[in-house]
């Protein structure tokens, strides 16, 4: 299962803002591809991620 570009773009744009995540693209280095996250940014990542598509499905643009 794959998203959508534009829901690809929301995803980088959560994880931008909530997860301080510079990119969502394998970089193929440990220093920058893993991070350290605290449980409370993961759970708010994942809530605005899920908003989103709560929002997308209303919209009809799932």
């Amino acid at each position: 299962m794959t998203c959508r570009p534009a829901a690809r773009q929301q995803l980088a744009e959560i994880a931008k803002r909530i997860l301080c995540v510079e990119t969502l693209e394998t970089r193929h280095s440990d220093w920058l591809d893993f991070y350290d996250t605290a449980l409370r940014s993961i759970r708010a990542a994942l809530e605005a991620a899920y908003l989103a598509g709560v929002a997308s499905a209303r919209s009809g643009a799932a």
